[in-house]
């Protein structure tokens, strides 16, 4: 297999294909067919995203895949941000339709003339809702399995609140939101930035995102967060009575985990040139028993194996037992591509003496655990196992972290596929000038200021001149 760090593209194509995460081969160009053992664990992915969602008042709900034309119109901004990207439905059998239906690029417009009808007084505030959903953009850069794609599998939630304050706060969970999931259970660091102005949401007043690096040194945006103040409420006409009885337009945000999207962040900040390395919550199987057999001994062995699979089976683990007629090596290479976190061997000898042959998939570290121990050990190196995992992620990341204060040195440290702090003029419509050079003459994008944490400036802009405002970051994206 290709070397997951230094040939990272190719690494990728490779570890898609033959650990059978997707194929490509499905006749409509840009759309990819996922395959079971990624889907097993993006249906996982999905639980916890939920779970968590549920756990700030989130309530779930399932919206149309298709949308008027005329909803998009209600938001100029809107509209014109996603109208290039929209796939049009304008037939039915042989029917023409009289309005052109959309299929749902992000469901703004779908959902909110719907809460216009269910919201009347404070009583029915805040409104914390979520659902999960494909959606569908004609993207016309190259597309990638998982990392960008015309059909993507994401969760959006879209909260309404009666003050600016509560929604602001709403960003913020947001983002505690994404920590608790993607850095503290799925081991992806990453950093959450303000946007710029000229890069944000189309009908946002601020948009939030995080940003995770992956191996060839580029971007690649996790969820992201906008704050639409109440720029989809008036048109919509989302509004509510007060203690006075007066009505008040609500206070909205919305929030986009793309699980495909985060699938691939999991894959490459963690895999290897062996393969997948998987978090154990989220391995289709937690543990492969692989028998050994010796002549002779070959149903002494595999019953043993199976054996093992029903223990751990009994307690929660996922595991399953390899009987192929494959060699132990191949079985082995094959398992740890799969990106399996445990591997328990079995030959004639453990068999016999009870005494198994643990395999981190991770560290590829070496145990010998007793039979009735097994299960304990197993669940107990999972949590050291996610823990290291996460230790050697930020460690990576934080290594890309650079500064640089003229364009020269800009350059060269992109080049070393870094993320790049540089002073920056404005974060405002003024400032998107600055960003084309920029982009023009490093091939980087601008991603925004770190959010949540103050950055004074110092020196002049790296790009104008003029006395810098802001602490930028610049990185090559996806």
């Amino acid at each position: 297999m290709k070397n997951a760090k230094s040939n990272f593209s190719e690494w990728y194509t490779e570890i898609t294909k033959d650990a059978k995460l997707c194929d490509l081969r499905y006749n409509v160009k840009g759309f990819v067919v996922f395959m079971p053992w990624s889907v097993a664990s993006m249906k996982k992915m999905y639980a916890i995203y939920e779970r968590e969602l549920e756990r700030t008042g989130h309530k779930p709900a399932w919206f149309p895949a298709l949308i008027p034309e005329s909803n998009f119109h209600k938001e100029s901004r809107h509209v014109e941000g996603f109208t290039p990207e929209v796939f049009w439905v304008e037939k039915a059998g042989d029917n023409v339709l009289e309005e052109r239906l959309a299929m749902r690029p992000t469901s703004e417009t779908a959902m909110y003339q719907m809460y216009s009808l269910w919201i009347q007084g404070k009583s029915d505030l805040p409104l914390k809702i979520y659902h999960q959903s494909q959606v569908w953009r004609y993207e016309t850069k190259a597309t990638r399995p998982f990392i960008r794609s015309r059909e993507f599998y994401w969760i959006e939630s879209h909260d309404a609140f009666s003050s600016l304050a509560e929604a602001e706060a709403q960003v913020h969970e947001d983002m505690e939101m994404s920590t608790n999931v993607i850095f503290e259970q799925f081991g992806v660091p990453f950093v959450f930035f303000e946007r710029p102005q000229w890069d944000k949401f189309p009908g946002a007043v601020n948009t939030y995102a995080a940003d995770c690096m992956m191996p060839d040194g580029r971007v690649l945006q996790l969820p992201s967060t906008h704050l639409l103040g109440q720029n989809f409420a008036k048109p919509f006409d989302v509004k509510f009575l007060n203690e006075k009885g007066e009505s008040e337009y609500c206070y909205q945000t919305c929030y986009g985990p793309a699980i495909s999207r985060i699938y691939a962040a999991i894959i490459s900040v963690h895999g290897d040139d062996s393969g997948l390395v998987l978090p154990y919550e989220l391995a289709p199987v937690q543990a492969i028993v692989v028998p050994i057999p010796k002549k002779g001994a070959e149903e002494t062995v595999n019953a043993k194996a199976r054996e093992i699979v029903a223990l751990l089976s009994s307690s929660g683990i996922r595991a399953e037992a390899d009987f192929s007629s494959n060699t132990p090596g191949f079985k082995y290479n094959h398992w740890e591509m799969q990106g399996v976190p445990f591997r328990v061997e079995i030959g004639a000898r453990e068999a016999e003496s009870g005494e198994l042959t643990v395999v981190r998939r991770d560290n590829k570290a070496k145990s010998k655990v007793k039979q009735g121990e097994l299960a304990a050990f197993v669940q107990k190196e999972a949590k050291a196992q996610i823990s290291d995992m996460k230790k050697k992620a930020l460690a990576e990341f934080e290594a890309r972290m650079s500064k640089a204060e003229t364009m020269e040195k800009l350059a060269d440290e992109l080049k070393k596929g870094k993320l790049v702090a540089v002073p920056f003029c404005s974060m405002g419509k003024e400032g998107a000038a600055c960003a084309d050079e920029v982009k023009a003459k490093t091939s980087g994008d601008v991603r925004g200021t770190r959010f949540g944490k103050e950055e004074r400036a110092h020196g002049n802009c790296i790009v104008c001149g003029k006395k810098a405002c802001a602490v930028a970051y610049v990185a090559s994206q996806y």
